[in-house]
């Protein structure tokens, strides 16, 4: 008798628990805590204990290529493994034989064997004529928006998913004001390479977009001693080698541009590969002690998206940066951006001029705040076309 009344209160007991759903974490807090808007509380001290140790001023390297290897060599390393090459590298007998023409130039579909892991996804926009032309490898943003990486850049073909040409212009039109930046750079006399970033596009989930799953995925990754970050870049700096053995690109006059996460790339790109001439980067600087605090109610959002293990320990965004000086580049953010406070992108723009005038290489670097929003619309794409124009046309 004593025995059913026990496990009868422990069946109420445990009824009412379901009841309540213990196991639901997103409805229970703790009135003790240590993290607050995914930052840690201690965020400032952390910030307060970066010092950039390896940043061109701090540095007690005098010698200024001496210095960029390395830091460049600090940078890969925090980008750790590299993805193994495949046995036979990407090669321009690679290229389709069918295309789609378009307004004076034609578009491809490519398949990159970048690693012996995998092919990477690509389009490639080849003006008509004579080449060698110059080339530009135009980098896909962020967005928190995976179904689409390539498409971002370079208008889908005609015999695409009708979903993703949907898709995609629906995104353009948002945040590029309808015109995609790859087609607009072709149609001015640029080969135009785009490729799908790790996670997006054709490089997704078999079990379709999850926004979450993406930090899931890069901590398995890392389980391997890989970043996925690091082989986002890898991959970019391979497809740009790919970019300069195409017979009809002029190896010497390689750019590189893109917007949001697009732009970090392009400067990490400009940074870390000598094939890139210049480059274009559109809405994405700052400094950490702006961005990586809770100050401003702004924060950092891409995750492991932009995460190079212990990187920030030795080197800021803007001193990665300063990695490609003094090629000439192009910083254009929006003062109504609210992923980045201006304070922060003004701070970052001071480091990196104060390192081209160091090289007497400031009339290289062009710098500017416009009073727009996290965007890279028609006047952004055009003042990209006056830059890449002035670095890559002239004679």
């Amino acid at each position: 008798m004593y025995l059913r009344l026990l496990f009868a209160l422990i069946g109420i007991v445990s009824l009412s628990a379901g009841a309540q759903n213990p196991l639901d974490d997103t409805k229970l807090k703790r009135q003790q805590f240590e993290f607050q808007k995914n930052m840690p509380v201690y965020a400032e001290q952390l910030v307060a204990d970066l010092s950039f140790p390896l940043a061109w001023g701090n540095s007690d390297i005098d010698n200024f290529d001496e210095w960029r290897q390395v830091a460049r060599r600090k940078v890969f390393e925090c980008m750790l493994t590299p993805p193994p090459l495949a046995a036979v590298t990407a090669s321009p007998a690679a290229l389709p034989s069918d295309f789609e023409q378009r307004d004076g130039y034609r578009a491809y579909r490519l398949s990159l064997p970048l690693s012996s892991y995998y092919n990477v996804p690509a389009m490639l926009l080849v003006p008509d004529g004579e080449g060698p032309f110059p080339a530009v490898n135009v980098l896909h943003d962020h967005g928190a928006h995976l179904f689409i990486g390539k498409e971002k850049m370079i208008r889908p073909m005609t015999n695409e998913d009708s979903l993703v040409r949907a898709d995609a212009d629906a995104w353009v039109a948002s945040l590029y004001e309808g015109q995609y930046l790859g087609d607009f750079l072709a149609q001015h006399g640029y080969v135009v390479l785009s490729t799908d970033a790790p996670l997006w596009g054709e490089r997704g989930r078999a079990e379709g977009v999850d926004r979450k799953a993406y930090d899931i995925i890069a901590g398995n990754m890392m389980m391997y001693g890989v970043d996925l970050c690091g082989y986002m870049h890898y991959d970019d700096i391979h497809a740009t080698d790919f970019l300069a053995q195409l017979p009809m690109v002029d190896s010497l006059r390689i750019g590189c541009a893109g917007c949001s996460m697009g732009a970090y790339r392009a400067w990490m790109l400009a940074a870390l590969s000598d094939r890139i001439r210049c480059g274009a980067a559109i809405c994405w600087m700052t400094t950490a002690d702006h961005q990586l605090t809770l100050r401003h109610g702004r924060r950092e959002n891409g995750g492991f998206a932009n995460c190079l293990p212990g990187l920030r320990r030795y080197l800021d965004y803007p001193h990665v940066a300063s990695l490609a000086c003094p090629k000439p580049m192009l910083f254009i953010n929006g003062r109504q951006d609210k992923l980045f406070a201006p304070e922060g992108v003004e701070k970052a723009f001071g480091i990196m001029h104060a390192v081209w005038h160091s090289q007497m290489a400031d009339s290289q670097l062009e710098t500017e705040l416009w009073d727009i929003p996290h965007s890279c619309g028609l006047q952004a794409q055009q003042r990209i076309l006056q830059f890449l124009d002035k670095t890559l046309k002239k004679k």
